[in-house]
């Protein structure tokens, strides 16, 4: 590939407004007959110029200092012509004021690298993310920006002061200061990760500082209701209303393994009737844009005809009364205790109870719970249907019966 020439010259620009005196100094680069000027702050008195030399006239010490100053520039102009081909890039008049002015430098803040990224999710929410992951990256970049402002006592860091070091302190610092546990801490990093390799890939950095320290995330066994829990819970005699629209979207949940937002978003539309003749939810899962299909039990149905013209769920255009995430959590800790339930039940428990008590639990396959919770893998799954100890006594029990008088020693 030939090397484009450049064109470089220094010439007087009036300032806004400008009546006499000063000039600004600019930079005029030119490449393939596209120019752009870039301020060289400076200013200087047109009567001590040479517009043909592009240079302060004259020997005395400030003019000296300026020419020197502009073949300086001039010289930083050609090292980033030199710059752009050696990494392959396009040689442009912008490509060129932008490593001059510090602009291509600026791009390599970590916290504005981060904010893009951010920004640039924002515009995909409900189009392949989900506002709760634009939500956590958010959080990680609050995170991150007091941890350098703790560290650095400075707003942002180039990114190549990302090392293991810096790792391992902002671990230690989100476990103290932010109180995190350690999956909690090991997320942030994950999503502070995601644009440290966009870095790698873009061959600013020169490998992966990750690449020392340990990601390993603690397995944390998920609570759950067993049955008898759950049906404790349905058949409380509860006088409170608030409390019994929010075990009515609970139990709901439990039947259906319906997340929190999902239950929440549901709509008329979502439920149909499947090519059995029953009804199904038929819906794509907010969080990861699978689509879940999942047959509707006779509780779900009677729950869902019993606030079929209920007035806040018409106005709200919704199916069930679901209140917001935290309020809805609240009270649930409320109907545990009236329950005796000594678990912390929460919006997450219900779609683990499906996932185990009721579906796997009573003999659904793992791959078939797979496809009702909406997950893209068994990983996934196996996360949410724990083999149950009685379970495990019942398979036993049907393979003892069928091996008897089978074998003999």
């Amino acid at each position: 590939m030939l090397e484009k020439s450049i064109g470089l010259f220094f010439f007087l620009k009036k300032p806004k407004n400008y009546k006499s005196g000063a000039k600004d100094v600019y930079l005029k680069v030119t490449v393939d007959g596209i120019p752009r000027e870039l301020s060289c702050k400076r200013k200087w008195e047109p009567s001590r110029w040479s517009v043909d030399a592009g240079r302060a006239t004259g020997q005395k010490e400030d003019s000296r200092e300026l020419n020197i100053y502009l073949d300086t520039l001039q010289t930083k102009a050609y090292e980033a012509k030199r710059i752009l081909l050696d990494r392959g890039k396009v040689v442009t008049a912008n490509a060129i004021k932008d490593i001059l002015s510090g602009v291509e430098q600026q791009r390599r803040m970590f916290i504005y690298l981060f904010q893009k990224h951010n920004d640039e999710m924002s515009k995909m929410i409900g189009n392949g993310v989900a506002k709760g992951t634009w939500t956590n990256f958010n959080t990680s970049l609050t995170h991150t920006k007091e941890f350098i402002k703790y560290k650095y006592k400075a707003a942002d860091m180039n990114i190549l002061s990302l090392d293991v070091e810096f790792i391992k302190d902002f671990y230690a610092w989100l476990r103290t200061e932010k109180k995190c546990a350690h999956n909690s801490a090991i997320k942030n990093l994950a999503n502070m990760k995601k644009i440290v390799l966009d870095c790698v890939e873009k061959k600013w950095l020169v490998g992966d500082p990750f690449a020392g320290f340990d990601m390993t995330r603690t397995e944390v066994k998920p609570t759950f209701l067993m049955m008898d829990e759950l049906k404790a819970i349905m058949e409380k005699e509860i006088t409170n209303d608030r409390l019994v629209r929010v075990r009515d979207v609970f139990v709901f949940c439990c039947f259906t393994g319906l997340a929190f937002i999902d239950v929440r978003q549901l709509k008329r539309s979502e439920v149909v009737k499947g090519f059995d003749g029953e009804y199904w939810i038929s819906k794509d899962r907010q969080k990861e844009g699978v689509l879940s299909q999942i047959p509707l039990l006779p509780v779900c149905i009677e729950l869902l005809k019993k606030y079929e013209n209920d007035p806040m769920c018409c106005a709200n255009n919704m199916l069930l009364p679901v209140l917001s995430n935290q309020k809805y959590n609240s009270y649930l800790k409320e109907i545990a205790v009236i329950c005796n339930i000594n678990k912390e039940l929460t919006s997450h428990v219900a779609r683990h109870t499906f996932g185990t008590s009721v579906t796997l639990g009573n003999g659904v396959p793992i791959t078939t719970i797979k496809e009702m919770l909406g997950h893209k893998t068994l990983k996934q799954t196996l996360h949410y249907a724990r083999v149950l100890a009685v379970k495990t006594s019942e398979d036993m029990q049907v393979l003892k019966s069928k091996l008897t008088g089978t074998f003999s020693l």
